[in-house]
């Protein structure tokens, strides 16, 4: 007996967003086989996003970039999933985290992960205009962690990473599409 199929396109060509996509939609539907492809797909706002606002729109932009590719190429997928991870400077203090747009059936969810505290010295340096990923391979001397367990693995001691907090958050922000009749009415 061959398995129905989901077919996922997340918003990036990054394995860890790939596997978070892949994972958190394999738990929701374990029956499936799923399909999890990443595409290239412009967030039109800063490399590194620095306040909550402009990290939403970041993934919801690249989310509807997948859609709008699939669509124009008459291609089909279920669920279009994006994730952008920014950074912000809360009244507590800076901090990263990162949303999640999912559109399914031309609906749109959208997520947020929990925030990690940052170092005011690593926020400085995104002030200064870099990446978070670069300042945190210079400070504790990895190479492209960003596609590793990222600032979260190195900040937890890897007790979470950035893919089990992409994980979670995509779980959360699919709650719309799994109770559609509740949300919908």
């Amino acid at each position: 007996m061959s398995q129905a199929e989901l077919t996922i396109i997340v918003g990036s060509n990054n394995p860890v967003k790939i596997n978070a996509a892949k994972v958190a939609i394999g738990q929701y539907f374990p029956e499936h086989s799923i399909i999890c492809t990443g595409m290239h797909a412009p967030s039109l706002v800063a490399d590194q996003p620095m306040t909550d606002e402009e990290t939403k729109l970041g993934a919801i932009n690249r989310a509807e970039f997948c859609q709008s590719q699939y669509i124009q190429h008459n291609q089909t997928a279920d669920f279009f999933i994006a994730m952008e991870g920014g950074v912000d400077n809360f009244e507590h203090g800076p901090a990263t985290f990162a949303y999640m747009a999912i559109i399914h059936n031309q609906q749109l969810s959208v997520g947020r992960s929990a925030l990690l505290p940052l170092p005011a010295k690593v926020y400085q340096a995104l002030e200064q205009g870099e990446e978070l990923g670069h300042v945190m391979d210079r400070l504790f001397k990895t190479h492209n962690i960003k596609q590793k367990g990222g600032a979260i693995g190195l900040l937890t001691h890897g007790l979470a990473t950035r893919e089990s907090i992409y994980t979670q958050a995509i779980i959360l922000a699919m709650a719309p599409f799994m109770n559609a009749e509740i949300f919908n009415n």
